[in-house]
């Protein structure tokens, strides 16, 4: 495993290192605060991921925390100082180019990315683990909507993703009462994929990680591309992007490995372009 030099230092508030099979480990490092999440380590993730989906090389994505915590929400301590009095906008945009852009860089990342919900999950953390494509969790994490506690609208993207996940109805009770949810329940409603034990969690992770370097990467983009868009588009709409993303794809040279394995009844072996 190769680390990335700039991270290297155990002091840093994210760590990143990319494995030899290209899988690109993106952990939050600040388990005093539960991982909540600061300004610099918001726009380190954004950029990591930014370059996760520009890098051939890297054709898998974990995002994990270190301690107790994966993210209790937002560290608004850790926020640049306001320069002036606020005036009306200035909140919308605040959400618009902070938390909604994390979000949107998870969403909008051409490789698959995994969350590897260690524990607590709260507010945009929880959102920032349910905005990935594959969801595994510790059974000691826990899921809150933390928002009305504090008397506030959910931000980042939370009133998209959880009813797309769970239906309204859940999703309404989740963001109403801002009760704890545990991992098992999670998982039984469908917010998670899997629950295993704490000491358990990387290795799977790890394991979901390889096997998806070893798939073709571009088909996998344009599949997570195509699923995330059919939820708000019609029918019409969404045959015509599948249509698009397959032609797309058959330029690919895994496209004409998986055909030829197929012919010649031998294991593919996807390059990732």
């Amino acid at each position: 495993m190769s680390a990335d030099p700039v991270d290297a230092s155990p002091r840093s508030t994210v760590l990143h290192r990319t494995t030899a099979d290209g899988v690109s480990w993106i952990t939050l490092n600040r388990p005093e605060a539960m991982n909540a999440v600061t300004w610099e380590q918001r726009e380190r993730v954004i950029a990591l991921l930014a370059d996760a989906s520009a890098d051939p090389a890297v054709r898998a994505v974990v995002l994990t925390a270190t301690g107790r915590g994966f993210c209790a929400g937002a560290d608004l301590r850790g926020s640049p100082a306001p320069t002036r009095e606020r005036v009306p906008g200035d909140v919308a945009r605040t959400i618009r180019l902070g938390a909604q852009r994390l979000i949107a860089a998870v969403l909008d990342c051409e490789k698959p990315v995994i969350a590897a919900v260690n524990g607590t999950a709260a507010g945009i953390g929880a959102h920032l683990a349910l905005a990935c494509d594959l969801v595994l969790a510790a059974d000691t994490a826990t899921f809150i909507e933390v928002f009305v506690r504090r008397g506030l609208v959910p931000d980042g993207g939370g009133a998209y993703l959880l009813p797309r996940l769970v239906g309204p109805q859940r999703a309404k009770e989740l963001m109403f009462f801002g009760d704890a949810l545990a991992a098992a329940d999670a998982e039984r409603i469908g917010l998670v994929n899997r629950t295993v034990r704490a000491g358990e969690l990387a290795g799977l992770a790890a394991e979901w990680a390889g096997r998806l370097a070893c798939g073709p990467t571009r088909a996998i983009a344009l599949t997570k591309q195509l699923v995330n868009d059919s939820l708000t588009a019609d029918r019409a709409t969404a045959f015509a992007a599948e249509a698009a993303a397959q032609e797309i794809n058959m330029t690919t040279r895994d496209a004409d490995e998986g055909v030829a394995s197929f012919v010649e009844r031998r294991t593919p072996e996807y390059r990732g372009r």
